[in-house]
Order: structure tokens, then sequence, then C-alpha cells
């Protein structure tokens, strides 16, 4: 295991420096927070990552969750998250102190659960769900389920679920079969399966509050006709006392990584007594649901870079002490008198490690900035700002999901590659690393839904206005850094990566115009992979403008090194990532459209 798995004065910048955390704190809403206090609960976080996570991390994928005799077992450690967690706040932080929360920004409790998801992703899934639960039963439902519910949600003594998978609906959402009969006292049967539940049901929770997806029977086909419902595992009676709600744990998923994190297979009704209680009104399920999924992509995303922030200072540590060959004198000939050099002497060492510190930082930056726009969004006190925020939020979420799920993987790649033979061994955690972060590029939506997502919907949402404000937004720091004469090159660059993202537009846009939708997605995955490099670069180039500024300014908070080390990876960024997307440019403009006519025979 490596000493270090993230860099906390990192975070604070990003978050304070270059998201601007005061100005959000501006708001009536979290008046009584400031930096210094912020800084403290961030630091709080730190000290319980390191003493209750991260020494578990390793501990908890060779002794993974598992069924037996009809219940999931999971790692003790559990239970100090959900218990430990909750007493600190870390479930209940962006709630109102009227719901018993803290009333903290999002980019905030976005920040703290960056550092426990780098710690030991198997851990934060389980408090993470609970909060999105608690959110959707504050937000919509009665105030008796509210009453009933979520104090004990918000403390960590009872989790959390989300239930929509089914064996037959994945991503299908329109397919859920599972049923919820009305009944004369109020209640529904609720009667189905759902699959892939994480933190479904463990020993360490008294109770499991489910929100989940069904069908009342009569109501409109497809998604129109999903209804959403409060299904805890443990139902209360008149006088508080807990009931069995026919609620039963079938399995747990055996998984290649996350193996702590459990993942259920549940079944409601079996014995026709499972009762479910109504959120809202009826048939609106899903667009209630759409509230926790926003904050379940950016959560996804966030675990994706954590985990790859993990692995890059795991590679890094090993990179520092592992001797390897010789550098090369100036004929290009290894004095072998010469001692061993340490690899991370070797430029193409550095040229890995580089490419993992691009990808952890630019996409934690722009993670960052996804919360930064849900505050905004809710708590700006102008209409028309909070209209802007929220267009803003929904143009970059499914890059925020995707990004960091994708090329985190190519990144701990890198990492393993560091590492040579070590990579590929137990001993090593990078393996690990890789195990874990391969889930992120398929759950809460997969990478080709997110692509379709972002090309089919929010690029042409409102007649291109989300496009719009977006290109308006990175044309402002584009602005802000030609300031600069150091980052002016980098600045013209993303300029010109804008103008060829409007190409690619204009190309694609028509053939959704005539409605061949098909030609108009085909390539929808490259495009998101064109569009996400565009998205980072402009995360650098913030990040840049803020370095910049620091050292004008004279800002003590950070030694001189720690600005160059920004600026120098801005600088990789944008001679070796960023040039890539030419090359996928050149795939989306080809007049080929081999992946639409192809037929069986070509690919069997």
């Amino acid at each position: 295991m490596a000493s270090k798995y993230v860099d906390i004065s990192t975070i604070k910048y990003f978050m304070n420096n270059v998201q601007d955390l005061d100005k959000i704190l501006t708001s009536e809403r979290f008046e009584d927070h400031n930096i210094e206090s912020v800084d403290m609960f961030i630091d709080s976080v730190k000290q319980f990552a390191d003493r209750e996570l991260f020494p578990y991390f390793k501990e908890m994928d060779e002794n993974p969750a598992h069924y037996k005799d009809g219940s999931i077992n999971v790692h003790q450690q559990v239970e100090r998250m959900m218990k430990d967690g909750g007493a600190m706040g870390l479930i209940a932080a962006p709630f109102d102190y009227d719901d018993g929360g803290l009333q903290l920004p999002l980019l905030v409790h976005t920040a703290a659960n960056y550092i426990l998801d780098a710690a030991n992703n198997h851990l934060p899934g389980y408090s993470g769900l609970t909060t999105g639960a608690a959110e959707l039963i504050i937000e919509f439902a009665s105030k008796e389920l509210k009453e009933k519910y979520t104090p004990k949600m918000l403390s960590g003594e009872w989790g959390g679920t989300m239930c929509l998978t089914e064996p037959q609906a994945g991503s299908s959402l329109s397919d859920i079969i599972t049923k919820a009969t009305p009944t004369s006292e109020g209640y529904y049967k609720i009667s189905g399966q759902k699959i892939f539940i994480s933190g479904g049901d463990h020993q360490y929770a008294e109770n499991i509050v489910h929100l989940l997806l069904a069908r009342i029977e009569g109501a409109p086909a497809g998604t129109k006709g999903i209804s959403l419902f409060v299904v805890p595992k443990m139902r209360l009676d008149e006088t508080g006392n807990l009931l069995p709600n026919d609620v039963t744990t079938v399995a747990d998923f055996e998984k290649m990584g996350q193996k702590g994190y459990c993942t259920t297979h549940l079944g409601f009704g079996d014995e026709d007594n499972c009762h479910g209680y109504l959120v809202g009104d009826e048939n609106k399920g899903l667009h209630y649901m759409f509230l926790m999924m926003n904050g379940a992509r950016i959560a996804v995303g966030r675990t994706a870079s954590a985990i790859a922030s993990g692995a890059y200072y795991a590679s890094l540590e090993y990179a520092k002490e592992r001797p390897q060959g010789r550098k090369l004198s100036s004929d290009g000939k290894k004095d072998l008198n010469e001692k061993q050099s340490l690899i991370i002497e070797h430029p193409d060492v550095r040229r890995m490690l580089m490419l993992q510190k691009a990808m952890v930082e630019g996409s934690m930056n722009l993670i960052f900035k996804a919360a930064k726009y849900f505050d905004l969004q809710h708590n700006s006190p102008d209409e028309q700002d909070r209209h802007k925020y929220h267009t803003l939020l929904e143009m970059i979420i499914p890059v925020v999901k995707t990004y960091p799920s994708e090329a985190g993987i190519y990144s701990i790649n890198n990492g393993l590659q560091v590492l040579g033979g070590y990579g590929f061994c137990s001993d090593f955690i990078l393996q690990q690393y890789y195990r874990d972060i391969r889930i992120c590029s398929i759950y809460e939506g997969t990478t080709g839904i997110q692509s379709q997502d972002l090309l089919g919907r929010k690029m042409i949402l409102n007649n291109g206005e989300g496009a719009r404000l977006l290109m308006e937004e990175i044309s402002s720091t584009i602005n802000e850094a030609k300031e600069y004469n150091e980052l002016k090159e980098w600045a013209l660059c993303l300029d010109n990566k804008l103008q060829e993202t409007q190409k690619i537009l204009f190309h694609l846009i028509p053939f959704a115009t005539k409605g061949d939708y098909e030609r108009f997605l085909a390539d929808a995955s490259v495009f998101m992979e064109f569009f996400s490099l565009v998205l980072v670069g402009w995360s650098w180039l913030e990040i840049g403008v803020a370095s910049k500024r620091s050292v004008i300014t004279g800002d003590k908070s950070h030694e001189t090194d720690f600005f160059e080390s920004k600026l120098d990876t801005l600088e990789y960024f944008y001679a070796y990532e960023l040039p890539k997307t030419s090359g996928l440019s050149e795939v989306i403009l080809h007049p080929s459209s081999i992946t639409i006519k192809t037929d069986k025979k070509t690919i069997s």
C-alpha cells in the first residue's frame, strides 16, 4: 500500500480558488459557513479517511461482501462508515438544518466524498446512496414519510438505496414490470424483483429504505407509467416498532472489483405482504428519480477520478523507489559503472505519471465545477441565473460521468505499466484499482448511453441553447487566459478546438433534421471522447488561469512549486492529450457509415 492516496492541498485549491467557493458562501443559505470552517470540515474528513477507510482498502477486497443464510455479510468498516460518518454529518451535509442537515454546499460535500472515495472506494457508496434516497423523500414525499424515515437515514442508523434495474430491464426503464397494487388502507402492495442494487442489504443496518420504481396497475405504457415508492426492508407499525416487510435478499453478485461494496438481488412481495408508499404523484416516478440521477452521475465520475488518484500516488511512490536501468549519456550509450537510475528519471515513465496526474486533476476540477453549477442553480437569487446554471449542469453531466470513468481506466493502465510485472501481481495495489474502476463506465448509464444523451439530447436541447451557453463559458476562460503570455498559446489552441466542435455539430445535426437519427448518433461515443478532451482542456486552462493569478498576487498558501506543477501538467495535457481530438474529428467527419451498413456476416 502507498502512503498517499490524494492531495488535500489540490482539493482545497480547486474548491476555494479555482471554483471560487467564497462566492457560493455569500448565498443566504450558506451564511453560517466560511472558508475557515469548510477547511476544518475537510480536514476532519481526511483524518476520518486516514483512520477508518484507507487502512482497510486491500482487506475489503480480500474479504468481500457475501451472501449467507438469506442475508449479506459485509466488512465491519461499513458500520464505521455509516455510524461514525453519519455522526460527522457526511450523510446529512447538503440538507437543510430543518431536515437535520449541515446546510453545506454540494461543492464541499463533493470534495469531502472525493477524499473518501480515494481512500477506499468500497465504503462511501453506502452513505452516498443513503444521502440520495433521503433527498428524494425530503423533496417529494409526504411529511409523514419524511418524519418516519429520514432522521435515522441521515444519522447512518438506516441505509438507503435506489431500485431501478430488473432482470429484463436494465437501462431500458420503459420495460419495468414490478407491480404496485393500491389498497384501501393507503399503501400499495409491491411485487417484483430488482437486481444490481448497491448497498441493498447488510448486517450493520437496522433497516434499509429502498426508493423503488414500479408500475401501478392500469398505468400508461413506457416510462410515462412509472411511479416511485418508499419500500423499507422493515416497516413501522402504529407504535413505531419495526416489522418485516416481505423484502427478500435473493443473492449478492460476485464482482471483479469493489468487492466490499455489496450488490444485491432483491425480491419484493413473495408472500404478498410488501408495503410500498407512494412518493408524490402517480406516474411521475422517473421524473422524481432524475433528481437523484444527476447527483448519482456526478458521484460516479467523482469515484472514478478518486480511484485513479489513489492509483496515481501508488505508481508515483513506486517510481520514486524502484531502481531500474541507467540514464542515457550524450552519445546514446549507458555507463554500466554508474549506479542504477530510479525509474522516475526515465522520460517515458515521467510521461505516464504526468498522464495520470493530468487525468486525475483535470477531471477533479471538472467534477467540482459540476457541483458548483448545482449550488448556483439552487441558490442564485436571480431566476435567469438559476436557469443558466441548470442548463450548464445538464450539458456537462454526461462528460463528468464518462471522462473520469473511461480515461481513468487508461490512466491506471499506465500506472500498471510503471510497475511493470509487479503491476500484474496481487501483492501490489495497482491491480485492485484497475479492477475497482472498471464498473464506473457501466453503472448509472453506460458510456454509450451517456454519449447518446450528450449528442442526441443535450447538444440540440432548446435549439442548442445549452451548447451556446457552454461555448460562452469556455470562451470566457479563453479570454482570461489570453491575458497571460504563458497561457496564450494554450488559449488559442482551445479556441481552435471550439471551432472544430462547431464544425462537427454542423456536420452531424442535419442528419437529425432529416430524421436520420441512426446516422446522427452512430458515432456518439466518438463525439463523447472528442468533447470530453475539449472540456478537460477547458478545466486545465481554468486551473492555469487561477495558478497564474496566485503567482502574480503573491499567494502564500502554497509553495511556488505547487503552482509550477499545475502549469507543467497543463502543458502536458495540451501537448499530449488534447491533440487526440484531431484524429477523433477525422473519424466523425469521415463519410463512411460502416457501423450502420455492416450486416451480421461481417462481424460473425
